[in-house]
């Protein structure tokens, strides 16, 4: 039951539930301020915090014109943020911009206070929409919204992970119900088979410009089995998962529909699938064009759902792809059949349908890539990975040229960066960032940030950090059985003047939470080093299935209980936002040792280094191409070595010596004041340079620019009435795979210089059987570029041949010059693709055919001369 506000105070409703007060420090000291007791009962929750506090406290509050006058204020200032003009709006000005794009997500990270999420993913999805409002970029999220979260993690009294799942009262959460206009709460429903009917209500979340709509399956309508399809994240059976994702996909395109038609807020032109957990929401806009007034078939349907859509991976390994049982999935799908569609063409685009694939599973990936516009990994060498990985679905072309591009992650500097952090730069530079980081780079002397002061505040949070460390570890060896009287020495574990490591993460096997364990006696010497001791903070949770993961941790609580090192290192249970916000901050340095390349991204560290934390890590994620050398340390790796211990060694090995001979000698280098300088250089350096590039404001406008443009450009284009463009390439596409088979390059001829130079030209004659094909369809292409040591080409480069008459036997001539642009070994190849001005590029239906040696008259390689 809401709590009756006075007409004075009436406006704390709405500043409670905008979660823009997350992540706008001023609304949350005001809301500290009114109780601070009703405030920490509450869990820092401003909807909460308005159950507990009294009537007669109000009616006080009410008589208070300061307290008054200053809701008032936040409100106007809440009203400006909604309604001015952003980047969107005014810098970013072209035309083509997309009127609204969908964002599809299994989990988000907004609050502590919602725990709807387990990790990154959703962590991501969560700066994504903040900084989509910060940005004015016309979101919507769609998402699930779990009873019981993910889970709450304490550990037994020998270390192990122990799971429970307090139950949400969306009630009481910043939720509003979507209500009809008669006031009865909006519902979506999809088809079950066995004639069960899923049924959910949707909760809007606002988080700030941008409304989160969270389908919520625990409605009377619904069967048991139903109402718990939202029981909680990522758990159950595959059946269940599978449930929960056609609610999130199909049903999360019919929240759209709903809310779209309540509010009068424009349908999306992109439909942004957040990984494969939203998958089924191109099913779902398929039938729409089928079933409605389109009536289209389901090839056009297909293009014109494609054009629209934007696939994002996650994951660099094949086993963080969901991936079900396809007779399960058929079963399903049958129950909400397509008018005139046999189920196994819709099956089909799910398919492992290539060399190496499972035929007799259903991935979500795969679906996601072949029912996408455009695709991207989350950071540049995750890009190249997931290239790699996928490279099957696009088999007549190398792993480069696989359209699977990258926009690298970032974090939304308001809700990661500390107040106090903020707060004190704020005093002495009007912006944090510049596009050069001169702020933080000015010396005392210009204006910046005094070397004391930035020492200070660093020290201070690591205080912070110290004090909430032992709080958390008393109350946890409390839950773990122990009493009062034996745990007194948690009140002086950690030291607020020693070297602080933090590691916090999911704790997934290739993350390596115990790496640093490899050598148990060099660790221990480190931590009670008399003179240059270190500290280390960790956390993380494990899915509780995965049994590795969860011995890991006990692995790691165990050796941290020991005596003689329990005041140098603690495992922190229940690792959420909220810890998160105190341990990023308070952390001198952050470490992340990944089995590289398995880091899709992190964004831990960036969360660290926009506090002035240096990070040492594995080049990988976003470490690999953000490190310069200068902005914290980079662990060596021992690629090549198959054997995992030898490589876990090893690569422990020189974490160890990093510590001992680098980082911690340079964190205890002091001048005669106590400040260590060169420390401080890394710091201003770290915070010049990395903090414009790790922004999620940053990675939202790669996003608009890059991505988000061109394909609401496309689906203006082949997702409009009356859908002849796509129905015109859904023929054209139909009669290419058709004729393929009959298409071949019979003849090559190269004129080559007997002893090529850089620059020479050479002329290059093919003629090419296209089986009925026409020249517009196809590009006749020359690839060249140096011979690499495996007889392959490197960095090369296409050029198109252009048509030029009929050859012998009706064969079509394709002719052209080459200029040789490299140096050393050089080598071509000239092959034909499927070429048509509607497709988003030449590897877009994953066919080509390349020229067999004997057809070539000329070398295939020569050496050119410098």
């Amino acid at each position: 039951m809401r709590t009756v506000l006075p007409n004075e105070l009436a406006v704390l409703d709405t500043l409670a539930r905008n979660l823009r007060w997350c992540w706008n420090e001023p609304t949350v000291k005001y809301f500290a301020s009114l109780d601070p007791d009703a405030w920490e009962r509450a869990g820092h929750d401003p909807v909460a915090l308005l159950g507990e506090i009294s009537p007669e406290r109000f009616q006080q509050l009410a008589a208070d014109s300061a307290v008054v006058e200053e809701a008032q204020q936040l409100a106007a200032d809440l009203n400006l943020y909604l309604t001015e003009d952003k980047w969107y709006q005014s810098e970013f000005s072209n035309s083509d911009k997309p009127a609204a794009i969908a964002y599809f997500s299994a989990e988000f990270g907004i609050t502590t206070v919602m725990p709807q999420y387990s990790g990154g993913l959703g962590i991501l999805a969560g700066d994504h929409l903040k900084s989509a409002s910060d940005l004015g970029v016309p979101i919507v999220g769609v998402g699930l919204l779990y009873g019981a979260g993910y889970f709450r993690q304490s550990l037994s009294r020998d270390g192990w992970q122990r799971e429970t799942y307090p139950l949400l009262d969306p009630h009481n959460l910043p939720l509003t119900l979507l209500r009809e206009a008669d006031g009865s709460a909006a519902r979506i429903s999809l088809p079950l088979p066995e004639g069960r009917v899923l049924n959910a209500q949707i909760w809007v979340a606002q988080v700030g410009r941008v409304p989160l709509l969270l389908l919520d399956s625990d409605v009377p309508d619904n069967d048991d089995a139903s109402r718990s399809v939202t029981d909680r994240l990522y758990g159950g059976s595959a059946e269940h998962r599978l449930e929960q994702e056609l609610l999130l996909g199909v049903g999360g395109v019919k929240a759209l529909r709903v809310y779209s038609r309540l509010t009068g807020t424009p349908r999306p032109e992109v439909y942004h699938c957040n990984e494969g957990h939203a998958g089924f929401m191109s099913v779902e806009r398929i039938r729409e064009l089928m079933e409605g007034e389109a009536q289209v078939d389901l090839g056009t349907a297909i293009e014109a759902v494609r054009s629209g859509t934007l696939f994002t991976t996650h994951t660099p390994v094949p086993a963080g792809i969901d991936r079900f049982d396809k007779n399960t999935v058929r079963t399903y799908l049958s129950a909400m059949p397509l008018p005139g569609v046999d189920v196994e063409d819709i099956l089909a685009l799910g398919n492992e349908s290539y060399e190496g694939g499972n035929p007799h599973v259903f991935n979500m990936a795969v679906l996601g890539l072949r029912m996408a516009r455009k695709a991207n990994g989350v950071a540049k060498l995750h890009g190249k990975v997931s290239r790699g990985m996928f490279a099957s679905l696009w088999p007549g072309f190398d792993v480069p040229e696989v359209p699977i591009t990258s926009v690298t992650n970032g974090v939304h500097g308001p809700t990661w960066r500390s107040p106090s952090f903020q707060s004190m730069a704020l005093d002495y530079m009007s912006v944090l960032e510049d596009a050069e980081g001169n702020g933080w780079l000015k010396s005392e002397d210009q204006g910046g940030v005094p070397d004391e002061v930035l020492w200070n505040k660093r020290r201070e949070l690591r205080s912070a950090l110290v004090d909430s460390a032992r709080e958390r570890a008393r109350a946890a060896w409390l839950e773990r059985g122990a009493s009062p009287a034996e745990i007194g020495w948690t009140g002086s574990i950690l030291d607020p003047d020693v070297l602080t490591i933090g590691f916090a993460r999911r704790v997934p096997t290739y993350k390596r939470l115990t790496l640093m364990l490899s050598d148990p006696e060099r660790l221990t010497r480190l931590l009670t080093d008399p003179e240059r001791p270190i500290q280390l903070v960790i956390a993380g949770k494990s899915h509780p299935d995965d049994e590795q993961g969860v011995g890991l941790i006990q692995k790691l609580v165990q050796f941290a209980d020991n005596p003689k090192v329990r005041d140098r290192i603690v495992f922190l249970p229940n690792y959420d936002m909220g810890m998160a916000q105190v341990m990023m901050p308070g952390c001198d340095v952050w470490l992340n040792n990944p089995l590289r390349p398995l880091e899709a991204s992190g964004t831990s560290g960036m969360k660290c280094a926009l506090n002035g934390a240096l990070n040492l890590s594995i080049l990988d994620g976003w470490w690999d191409e953000m490190y310069d050398g200068s902005n914290g340390w980079a662990i060596p790796t021992a690629d090549g070595i198959e054997d995992p211990q030898r490589r876990d060694q090893l690569e422990a090995q020189a974490l160890y010596d990093l510590i001992e001979n680098t980082v911690a000698p340079r964190f205890y280098d002091r001048d005669e004041r106590g400040v260590p300088r060169r420390w401080l250089e890394m710091m201003r350096h770290t915070l010049a340079t990395l903090g414009p590039k790790v922004q999620a404001t940053r990675m939202v406008r790669d996003y608009v620019t890059n991505l988000y443009t061109p394909v609401a450009a496309a689906s203006r284009t082949l997702d409009a009435a009356p859908w002849e463009q796509a129905r015109d390439l859904a023929q054209w596409k139909a009669k290419v795979r058709g004729a393929w088979s009959g298409v071949h390059v019979d003849f090559v001829d190269a004129q080559v210089p007997d002893v090529a130079e850089l620059g020479d030209r050479v002329s290059i004659t093919a003629e090419v059987s296209l089986d009925g094909l026409d020249p517009e369809d196809v590009a006749v292409q020359v690839v060249s570029g140096r011979v690499g040591s495996d007889d392959r080409l490197e960095d090369f480069s296409i050029a198109n041949l252009q048509a030029d008459g009929v050859g012998a036997d009706g064969r079509r001539r394709f002719m052209g010059e080459e200029t040789l642009g490299v140096s050393g070994p050089v080598g071509y190849a000239v092959r034909v693709v499927p070429s048509h001005p509607l497709m988003d590029g030449d590897t877009e239906l994953g066919l080509a055919v390349n020229a067999e040696p004997s057809s070539v008259r000329s070398h295939t390689h020569t050496t050119m001369g410098r």
